[in-house]
């Protein structure tokens, strides 16, 4: 785990008081800690993340909420997908069926 002023060490131009707005805004979770806060591996990378929307890509403010959503999003389907996967394997006739189904579709 890492405390807010290392993981702005990791950033050329991230101000601490930045890094504290994405926190305020609710962006990045890092587990509080007294008066500051522990940044696991996750939440460095969502820092990592809201700093290129933000630096990089020059993603508005105001529009990085939804990417951001849209992002859980896609990760949360990617991780759904990945459950109905292991547990079709369990079950290969059910596999068989769906398959078809989707053959048939396109």
């Amino acid at each position: 785990m890492m405390r807010l002023q290392a993981v702005v060490m990791l950033f050329s131009d991230l101000d601490p008081g930045e890094l504290a707005a994405w926190i305020e805004r609710r962006w990045v979770r890092p587990e509080p800690a007294g008066e500051d806060f522990l940044f696991q591996d996750i939440d460095v990378a969502r820092v990592r993340l809201v700093y290129d929307l933000r630096r990089a890509m020059a993603v508005e403010e105001e529009t990085v909420p939804l990417v951001l959503s849209l992002l859980d999003q896609v990760f949360e389907l990617r991780a759904t997908i990945t459950a109905i996967s292991g547990a079709l394997d369990a079950q290969p006739a059910a596999r068989e069926v769906i398959r078809d189904a989707l053959v048939k579709r396109h």
